[in-house]
C-alpha cells in the first residue's frame, strides 16, 4: 500500500471490486441466460446504475465531502414507470453492498453484513455522480461500466474510478473481471483490479486484492511493436491506424479491446502502444474514460498525450474539451508514434484538399 493516498486507495479498490463482482453478476444472470433482443442494452442499465450505486454508498461513507463525477443519475428510476428497474436495481446494489469484508475491506465504509440501504438511500448515492467538475480542489470520477458492447459479448469492458485533485489524477483503480491475469495464458484465470498512485508506481492485483505485482511498460523492438485499439470501428478509426502503422512499419496485427481494459494491457506489456483516433467530429472525450488509465500510464513508466502531443487537461469539467485523440505509449515509443500521426494527419488533410 502507497504512503500516499493510502486511505484512498483501499476505499477505491474495495469500490471497484465490489462493483466488478456485481457487475459480474449481472452478465450472467441477465446476459448469460437470457435472451436479448438485438441492440437491448437493460442489462448494461442495470449494471451501470447498480455499480454507481455501490461506489457512490461507500465513496460517502469514506469521504462525505468528496463530490463525484459519474455517468448515470437516478431521475428515470424516481417515475412510477421505473419502479421495476429501481427495484432490481437496489436488490443487487445490497447484495454488493452486503457481502462478507474481503482483503483491506472495512464495515466503517459501509461495507458487510446488516448495511443494506433504502431505495432511497441508494437512488441518493446514484445522484452524487452529477458534479460538474473544474480546475480546483478534490473530485472522483467514475464509468461504472466502460466498454458496454464488451460486456455484453461476454468480453472486455472495466469498472473504472480516479481521484483528481487541482486538476490532476492522483489516484486510479481499474476493475477488469474477464482480462486473463496472465495474458500469456488467455484460457487461465480471469479477473484483475489495477492500481496507479502518482508518484509511488502502478500494481496489478487478483479480483480478491491479493497478490499484487509492479508494472512496469517494457522496451519494444520496432519488429515487435503492435497496437492496442477499440474493438468499435465508430469509437476510434482504424484505417487511421492502419496508416500509422504503416508509417511505423509495425507488421503484427493489432489487438482489438474494449474499455480502459487497453490502458490496463498497455500497463503490463501486453502491446507496445494505444492510439485512438476518434470518428465523430465535434466529439468531446470525458474524463471518467481516461482518468485512471491515464495516470496508469504514466505510473508504469509510459507517455499519455493528446494527438498533437498535449497533456491531458481534466480541469474543464466533465470533459477533456479540446483534447483530441490520445496516444498512450511507453517513452522509447511515444515520440517516434507522435510523429508517425502527425504524418498520416496531414496525408488525410492533403487528400481532402485542406493543405
Amino acid at each position: 500500500m502507497s504512503l500516499k493516498f493510502t486511505a484512498e486507495e483501499q476505499v477505491a479498490v474495495a469500490a471497484v471490486r465490489r462493483a466488478c463482482v456485481l457487475t459480474s453478476s449481472v452478465f450472467n444472470k441477465l446476459v448469460k441466460n437470457e435472451t436479448l433482443v438485438k441492440g437491448d442494452k437493460s442489462p448494461v442499465t442495470v449494471g451501470d446504475y447498480s455499480a454507481q450505486a455501490v461506489v457512490n454508498t461507500i465513496l460517502g461513507r469514506a469521504f462525505p465531502d468528496d463530490p463525484i463525477v459519474g455517468e448515470e443519475d437516478a431521475a428515470d428510476l424516481r417515475i412510477e414507470s421505473g419502479t421495476v428497474l429501481k427495484n432490481r436495481i437496489v436488490e443487487l446494489a445490497n447484495e454488493a453492498l452486503t457481502s462478507e469484508l474481503g482483503i483491506g475491506e472495512k464495515a466503517e465504509w459501509g461495507l458487510g453484513p446488516g448495511q443494506s440501504r433504502t431505495p432511497d438511500e441508494l437512488l441518493d448515492a446514484i445522484d452524487r455522480g452529477t458534479y460538474g467538475g473544474g480546475r480546483t480542489g478534490r473530485m472522483w470520477t467514475l464509468d461504472p461500466i466502460d466498454g458496454t458492447k464488451g460486456f455484453l459479448r461476454g468480453e472486455q469492458y472495466a469498472v473504472c474510478l480516479a481521484l483528481i485533485v487541482d486538476a490532476q489524477v492522483e489516484l486510479g483503480v481499474i476493475g477488469c473481471p474477464n482480462l486473463p491475469v496472465d495474458a500469456l495464458k488467455p484460457d487461465g484465470p480471469r479477473g484483475c483490479i489495477f492500481i496507479a498512485v502518482r508518484g509511488h508506481g502502478a500494481k496489478q492485483l487478483t479480483m480478491s486484492g491479493a497478490d499484487p505485482k509492479p508494472l512496469k511498460i517494457p522496451s519494444f523492438s520496432d519488429d515487435n511493436l503492435n497496437f492496442l485499439e477499440s474493438v468499435e470501428a465508430a469509437h476510434s478509426s482504424h484505417s487511421f491506424n492502419n496508416r500509422v502503422a504503416q508509417i511505423l512499419g509495425i507488421k503484427r496485427a493489432p489487438t482489438q479491446m474494449d474499455s480502459q481494459a487497453k490502458y490496463c494491457s498497455l500497463a503490463r506489456g501486453d502491446g507496445g502502444v494505444y492510439l485512438r483516433m476518434p470518428t465523430g467530429v465535434g466529439y468531446k472525450e470525458k474524463i471518467w474514460d481516461h482518468a485512471p488509465g491515464s495516470v496508469l500510464i504514466e505510473e508504469a513508466g509510459g507517455i499519455i498525450t493528446d494527438s498533437r502531443g498535449e497533456p491531458l487537461d481534466f480541469g474543464l469539467g466533465r470533459t477533456l474539451g479540446e483534447n483530441y485523440g490520445f496516444i498512450a505509449a511507453g517513452k522509447d515509443v511515444h515520440a517516434k508514434v507522435l510523429a508517425a500521426v502527425k504524418q498520416a494527419k496531414e496525408e488525410e488533410a492533403k487528400s481532402k484538399g485542406n493543405l
